[in-house]
């Protein structure tokens, strides 16, 4: 996206309607959207801070304008690369072509914490694993998209761009008008759709559940909007029981067969039978009635092998072995730090890379060596070299900037991107997704836990 002082063609009517409006007015908007927000409980949880546990998300006025071209790029890649993802995960737990082709080491998967045995042999609706997929998209200096993960386990953030497209309705109603965006209204719809789809076999009209850890996750007021968005009932482990390897939700008339679960608890808390035995979170004999065919599960079961981001270097490889296709979405050059060549020119590069552990989200652990003191690339060079599986490197991307609203002027500031792919029987990518946005001058990290905010994000029809 252009800069405010050369401004791509697509956002020259946004920025001349911004342009007529006073800096006070601009502000003025804004603590209203701000205090909005904060009425509506629209909060995310920030567990290592323990004087300001839950917070609002930061929303910045001005939204990013994607083109309809630009955004076909966006829209294609993502279904290209949910698709791979896909195949993957069905190949790992059936057939491991892959594995027994060489093109992925094997010890990097079935040795991946992810990598779940139980799903070996399951047969899921449709071969998909992964029914709603975050894909983490950043522009460079010279207007690339460029992926730097997916987000294949229990994405979050989606309640924002529909909250953030309502607030703005409501708010800068001026702006948007005539404009022509894409709507990002009917999320819900097409992810109840796509839980549809996944149901058991003959089940007409199936009941889809969200079952959610509950108050003290740091998505809740997620968990919340979606399931109202997706009008289905709002459940937790207690709420529901397997007998007779079917699952069931107590209600005040009886016991109500459940036929699709979209999930928003991680593996190791889902099924105290077969993993975590202290969770008080899961419900016992959900795999039982998974493995019977008589459970659908959003997403599956062991889909975090997808998402490592040590497997995320290799997803060229497997879309080119899938599908046979030229990644549309490149990734960003990713130095493996499990190989010996990686974890060499990692070492010798340190101050030019962005160091990051395989196992972590939320911008937690990451080294960006050009930022970083002496101290903190003496650090980061004892973990690597203590535990080199659990690092890779990327170089330091010059992320794309967009128009931001910091105290009453218009700055320039880095943002990302996650489109939302929802997967049933095919996939549907949200006309817009979630940009993120750094809302601290020079900072690269745009993590909401890293005291980043959002935008809304409008897709012009074509």
């Amino acid at each position: 996206m252009g800069t405010p002082s050369d401004p791509a063609a697509h956002n020259k009517p946004l920025l001349d309607r911004l342009r007529r409006m006073s800096g006070d007015e601009l502000v003025r908007r804004s603590r209203i959207a701000e205090r909005e927000l904060f009425n509506l409980g629209i909060t995310f949880t920030v567990y290592s801070d323990r004087d300001a546990i839950d917070r609002i998300l930061p929303f910045d006025v001005v939204p990013r304008v994607i083109s309809a071209a630009d955004w076909e790029i966006l829209e294609s890649g993502s279904v290209q690369r949910v698709a791979a993802l896909n195949l993957f995960l069905k190949d790992i737990y059936n057939d491991q072509k892959i594995l027994k082709d060489g093109v992925i080491p094997r010890d990097l998967v079935v040795g991946n914490k992810n990598f779940r045995e139980q799903m070996m042999g399951v047969k899921v609706p449709h071969d998909t694993y992964v029914h709603v997929c975050g894909i983490d998209v950043v522009r460079d200096d010279e207007g690339n998209f460029l992926v730097l993960e997916d987000n294949a386990r229990c994405p979050s953030g989606v309640s924002y761009v529909v909250e953030n497209r309502h607030m703005m309705q409501r708010t800068f109603p001026d702006l948007m008008s005539d404009i022509g965006i894409r709507s990002v209204g009917n999320y819900g719809q097409m992810l109840r759709e796509a839980c549809a789809d996944v149901a058991p076999a003959g089940i007409d009209d199936p009941t889809v559940v969200l079952l959610s850890p509950g108050t003290f996750n740091s998505a809740y007021f997620e968990h919340i909007f979606l399931a109202r968005e997706m009008g289905v009932p709002l459940v937790e482990g207690r709420d529901l029981v397997v007998e007779d390897d079917r699952v069931y939700m107590k209600t005040i008339s009886g016991l109500r067969p459940v036929h699709t679960i979209y999930r928003r608890i991680d593996d190791d808390f889902i099924d105290p039978e077969v993993f975590r035995p202290d969770s008080m979170l899961g419900v016992p004999g959900l795999m039982r009635a998974y493995r019977a065919g008589n459970l659908g599960l959003a997403n599956a079961i062991g889909t975090g092998v997808a998402d490592d981001k040590a497997v995320y270097a290799y997803l060229p490889r497997i879309i080119r072995y899938y599908l046979d296709q030229e990644p549309i979405l490149s990734n960003v050059e990713t130095h493996i730090c499990r190989e010996p060549e990686g974890l060499k020119y990692t070492l010798d590069h340190m101050a030019e890379l962005v160091v990051k552990p395989v196992g972590e989200s939320g911008g937690y652990g990451v080294m960006i060596g050009p930022k970083a003191t002496e101290a903190e690339l003496a650090e980061t060079r004892e973990k690597l070299l203590e535990n080199p599986s659990n690092f890779i490197s990327q170089p330091m991307i010059k992320l794309s900037v967009c128009p931001t609203l910091i105290e009453g002027v218009l700055e320039p500031r880095h943002v990302d991107l996650r489109p939302f792919a929802v997967t049933g029987k095919k996939t549907w990518v949200l006309p817009g997704g979630l940009t993120r946005v750094a809302i601290r001058r020079g900072s690269l990290v745009v993590n909401s836990s890293q005291g980043g905010g959002s935008k809304d994000t409008w897709v012009l029809e074509s």
